[in-house]
């Protein structure tokens, strides 16, 4: 089974949960940025969930099924039809040999996600399907997709005649202001006491200049110390860099390995699929969780997720 790219959209990829363990030679992880959204999406085609997807930002784009196939669109809404007939999200949905599945602009949120049942069919590299565009490896070439483009799915774990056709609540993406819980340090100490309570206060703005690797925020400077430079160490997805000029950066799924910016801060898990599908000009606000609070909302939020996969769909583990 194959589909072809009749038209990429803005940045189309493809990715799966990253390639993870490999930092220490260089490789950063890559992987989708909505990670709520992507397992969702495999769960309701009855896909593993570490198959890859489609990731579309802002304008997505247009494809052509050339055999029946089963997929489900999950993240942003970019209007997605299938030959001219508008489709609901978080939902199974059927095609047959000829249809065009089309998106358009974004109407809320910022990353779309297209599970295909059994997969993308792309060569892992490093245990991994994502792309990282940086190093040009992984997904389709190691590149964004580009108009005329024919990639293969892998066979189904089950037969797509049995795959049940469900649909999950969707996810909200509407308002332009969002609160995200962080959990302070490791180098909060690098910071004043009037710095912190700014950076726990302050509305802060998504720029324009924001991208897979990290969100950049304009707003009231934070005050630090003597510098902001540190000895380079890790930086993982979420990780609040604050350089000298003042205004934090969140740094996201295609960030370096390491940083030699201090860290007043960490987006606690759960809450990044609200920042990351933010839009240039929303509002965001921070709040200070201690690490303890921040492990038992995750836990709280996949007991949550497992059910609703349960009742709804299915989430295959290997």
């Amino acid at each position: 089974m194959e589909f072809q790219v009749l038209s990429p959209g803005a940045l189309t990829t493809v990715q799966d949960g990253g390639r993870n363990g490999y930092g220490y030679l260089g490789f950063n992880a890559s992987g989708v940025m909505d990670a709520r959204a992507y397992r969702i999406a495999n769960a309701l085609v009855g896909n593993f969930t570490d198959e890859a997807v489609l990731e579309m930002a802002m304008l997505g784009g247009k494809f052509q099924f050339t055999a029946p196939c089963v997929f489900a669109v999950t993240g942003a809404d970019m209007g997605a039809a299938l030959s001219g007939e508008k489709i609901q999200m978080y939902r199974t949905i059927r095609a047959e040999k000829g249809d065009i599945l089309t998106f358009s602009a974004a109407k809320t949120g910022f990353y779309t996600y297209v599970a295909f049942a059994g997969g993308i069919d792309v060569e892992p590299v490093l245990g991994s399907r994502s792309t990282n565009l940086k190093c040009g490896i992984g997904g389709f070439h190691g590149r964004k997709l580009q108009k005329g483009d024919i990639l293969s799915l892998r066979p189904t774990a089950v037969p797509m005649e049995k795959l049940p056709c469900v649909r999950i609540p969707a996810e909200s993406y509407t308002g332009n202001s969002v609160t995200l819980r962080v959990v302070l340090g490791p180098q909060d100490d690098y910071f004043t006491k009037a710095g912190l309570e700014t950076f726990l206060s302050a509305p802060y703005r998504v720029t324009a200049d924001t991208d897979r690797m990290g969100c950049k925020l304009d707003g009231a400077k934070i005050e630090y110390k003597d510098k902001v430079d540190i000895i380079s160490d890790g930086i993982v997805f979420g990780s609040i860099q604050v350089p000298p000029a003042g205004t934090p950066m969140v740094m996201l799924a295609d960030r370096q390995t390491t940083g030699g910016y201090a860290k007043i801060a960490t987006v606690v898990s759960i809450d990044l699929p609200q920042l990351v599908q933010r839009r240039p000009g929303d509002t965001v606000y921070f709040q200070a969780v201690s690490a303890r609070q921040a492990e038992k909302l995750y836990r709280k939020e996949q007991r949550a997720l497992d059910r609703l996969l349960i009742r709804y769909g299915r989430d295959l583990v290997r």
